[in-house]
């Protein structure tokens, strides 16, 4: 008996003495939540690049959504034409900071539809804008994104989006029902 007594005290001891983890430890990229399923990962891109104005976004969260080689394409007007514009997902993160540094900004999810065909899903995301939290709509759009999994993880391989005008309204089919 005295002997395991001996051996509760001592670990009981050598257990106060081990170092905890605080809240000051740093966080692991990727999470498991934000990479295991298609809603994780979409979730997560949203909650990235939405903020407050000059609020610093977690790049470091989002490198760890995309595929190394992942793209970011979308549409821009280039003296008053339309026009693909194609950029590395360091280059999107640039063009936000700088965005973040004049007004707020707050995407999020109005609808989605995925299709899955083995280990590539493709996902349309329709998206509103905000410069402010529960402000008013700014604009809407649609996301489309290529996700790809590979041992037991999504990654997003690009992003396409493009945003609603006046001559080119949303469909309904993407729309919320």
């Amino acid at each position: 008996m005295r002997f395991f007594a001996l051996v509760f005290f001592s670990l009981l001891f050598m257990s106060a003495k081990l170092p905890t983890q605080t809240n000051n430890a740093p966080i692991r990229y990727p999470l498991k939540k934000d990479v295991a399923t298609i809603d994780g990962i979409v979730k997560a891109t949203y909650e990235v690049v939405s903020g407050e104005q000059g609020a610093k976004r977690n790049w470091e969260r989002d490198r760890s959504l995309h595929h190394p080689a992942a793209i970011y394409a979308f549409q821009d007007s280039v003296e008053g034409k339309l026009q693909q514009v194609v950029i590395p997902v360091s280059d999107f993160h640039q063009e936000t900071d700088t965005l973040v540094g004049t007004t707020g900004f707050y995407e999020s999810e109005i609808n989605r539809e995925v299709r899955v065909f083995g280990n590539v899903a493709q996902v349309w995301s329709t998206y509103q804008t905000q410069f402010e939290s529960n402000g008013p709509v700014m604009r809407r759009g649609i996301n489309s994104i290529q996700l790809f999994c590979d041992q037991d993880r999504w990654w997003i391989i690009s992003w396409t989006f493009d945003r609603e005008r006046k001559q080119q309204p949303l469909p309904t089919t993407f729309l919320s029902q």
